[in-house]
């Protein structure tokens, strides 16, 4: 029995004093509404209405009975409808993860930009400790988690943000002493800074593209701007996204590799949970996320 539906139906017949008149209200029969309230009264153990051929009326506790049911019902309405309205404002917690090495660049940017457009939104900014498994963001507590590869999971929702170019480079000290590439395939031959959670790169676009397992690891970490530092010293050739490196691209302290080849853009991705009707601050972060990088292009060195 839900308890509720059957209290909704009692609380109607205590109004309008009659099982039809109540049936019509809530759209339904009024031999159904009659046994909501037979139920009811099972439930609760005691005589609520008194029944004759032509009305209906309540007993003494079923007056007091009905005061209690119609509190009850008002505040589950009141509440539904506050639920409601928070849902459909920009109002809140908004809780969003990310790998770190997003985070301390272009989006770290961006979650503050619009932390200060949206004063009435509270944000929760965490970089790392991201899941490979895409859900398990939300049994954390978090709303929102970025991720920069394509995922294929129906319990999560996504939308691409941005695009996020990365470059192939090594520093011109690196180069003197262990010479240029010529070809992808020249990298098994050479010295190269990897990223822990990027071990195969893509180089080159379309059916140029090919994939190469890094081998001959100089030295590794879960740090792009470690790996940057570490190619600018000379210490190999390394891949990096393109936002921090352009300085040093600029300057001339890092070199582009095979420019006629270049790495394909990584795509940002937000994800957030499957609910039918998307948070009101859920959707304008995304609205405003998209905006932010596409009024913010990250520079790309032509040199």
């Amino acid at each position: 029995m839900d308890r509720l539906l059957v209290m909704r139906s009692f609380v109607t017949v205590a109004r309008v004093g009659s099982f039809s008149g109540a049936a019509k209200l809530l759209g339904t029969s009024g031999s159904l509404i009659s046994r909501h309230v037979a139920d009811l009264e099972k439930q609760v153990g005691v005589r609520l209405v008194n029944r004759t051929a032509r009305s209906v009326s309540l007993t003494e506790l079923g007056v007091r009975y009905s005061e209690f049911a119609q509190r009850i019902l008002d505040e589950i309405d009141q509440e539904d409808a506050s639920i409601a309205q928070l849902h459909d404002r920009p109002e809140g917690t908004l809780s969003i993860i990310c790998p770190k090495w997003i985070g301390g660049l272009d989006l770290g940017d961006a979650v503050a930009a619009f932390a200060v457009a949206h004063p009435r939104i509270q944000v929760r900014f965490e970089l790392g400790g991201l899941s490979d498994r895409t859900y398990d963001f939300l049994d954390s507590g978090f709303d929102i988690a970025f991720h920069t590869r394509d995922l294929r999971d129906s319990s999560v929702r996504l939308r691409k943000i941005a695009s996020l170019p990365f470059v192939l480079c090594a520093a011109e000290s690196y180069l003197r002493r262990h010479g240029s590439l010529t070809s992808p395939n020249d990298l098994a031959f050479h010295n190269c800074l990897v990223h822990v959670n990027d071990p195969v790169w893509r180089i080159g676009h379309g059916h140029e593209s090919t994939l190469h397992k890094i081998r001959n690891v100089a030295f590794q970490s879960n740090s792009y701007i470690a790996l940057q530092k570490a190619a600018v010293h000379g210490r190999g050739i390394a891949l990096l996204p393109h936002r921090p490196a352009y300085e040093d691209l600029t300057n001339g302290a890092l070199q582009v590799l095979l420019p006629e080849l270049p790495v394909p853009d990584r795509p940002l991705y937000a994800i957030y949970g499957p609910a039918q009707r998307t948070p009101r601050k859920i959707q304008v972060f995304l609205d405003f996320m998209t905006a932010w990088f596409s009024d913010n292009p990250i520079p790309v060195f032509e040199g």
